[in-house]
């Protein structure tokens, strides 16, 4: 099974379309696909059906912004509702402040002389309300200001640099509740990127846990190979699925395509045995 079940589109921070994204996911081999957009389930009913026309199975997603000991994680929801109005609710929640963020980023960014941040980050976005750090990197990137998106963030919009904003997001408590409510499974996204010590990593998985979480991101674009080997152990000592995504974004970004990630390791029980 070649499953690729974190990505994005145009409906959050992707470059994509949802069936652009559909098409690129079948070129790349797959063949269980979810569209996991940011706190955001505009995009579903155009991917599921692009990804039933190639043939693919798919599986209904979102990505839902958490803030946990004063800091951002990320929770994907596989298999939800889209139609469940706790979870829509829950989500207009959690999108509601962005544009105020955003607005916030610019003005630190023009106080390091960085000017017109905002206006420019706004020309890579669909929809305001979705703003986000990505779309201010794309803009940074195309002005010269850094060599890739990634770097943006290690200069300029990572915790603790200039142009660094907090917004405090959904609890996990919320997060898990609304997922649980339109019949979805909760996996913890890319857990390498959170800069948590072992002690609030233990402490996080056992909230989690207790929330009905079962799944985990082992195999993820946003994870080194010693990333893979790290969380598949985390994965066998809690128990979890595994879950597997590119985190694509577009072309050029991130560390890989769409379908190209290695399989997870072959004893760990792959999340979609539990949703399929």
């Amino acid at each position: 099974m070649n499953a690729d079940l974190h990505c994005h589109s145009t409906v959050s921070d992707g470059q994509l379309a949802p069936a652009e994204v559909a098409a690129r996911a079948h070129a790349g081999g797959v063949t269980l696909w979810a569209l996991t957009d940011h706190d955001q389930l505009g995009g579903q009913r155009e991917a599921r059906a692009a990804a039933e026309a190639l043939g693919m199975g798919y599986l209904s997603g979102v990505e839902i912004s958490v803030t946990w000991a004063g800091r951002t994680v990320h929770i994907v929801g596989l298999n939800v509702d889209v139609d469940n109005q706790e979870l829509i609710d829950g989500l207009a929640e959690t999108r509601s402040g962005r544009r105020a963020r955003g607005e916030a980023i610019g003005e630190a960014l023009a106080a390091v002389g960085i000017p017109d941040t905002y206006e420019g980050a706004l020309q890579y976005v669909n929809d305001p309300a979705m703003i986000s750090r990505t779309h201010f990197a794309r803009y940074l990137v195309e002005k010269g200001y850094a060599q890739s998106t990634s770097d943006v963030f290690s200069k300029y919009l990572g915790d603790g640099k200039p142009g660094y904003v907090g917004h405090r997001w959904s609890k996990l408590a919320d997060a898990m509740k609304w997922i649980k409510a339109a019949g979805g499974e909760a996996v913890i996204a890319h857990p390498g990127r959170y800069d948590f010590s072992p002690v609030e990593f233990i402490a996080f998985f056992d909230e989690f846990i207790q929330l009905g979480g079962r799944a985990i991101e082992v195999v993820t674009g946003s994870h080194t190979p010693d990333q893979y080997r790290e969380y598949a152990e985390v994965a066998r000592r809690y128990g979890f699925y595994a879950s597997r995504g590119s985190d694509f974004h577009a072309a050029g970004e991130g560390r890989i395509d769409l379908g190209q990630l290695p399989p997870l390791p072959a004893d760990l029980k792959p999340v979609w045995e539990s949703l399929l």
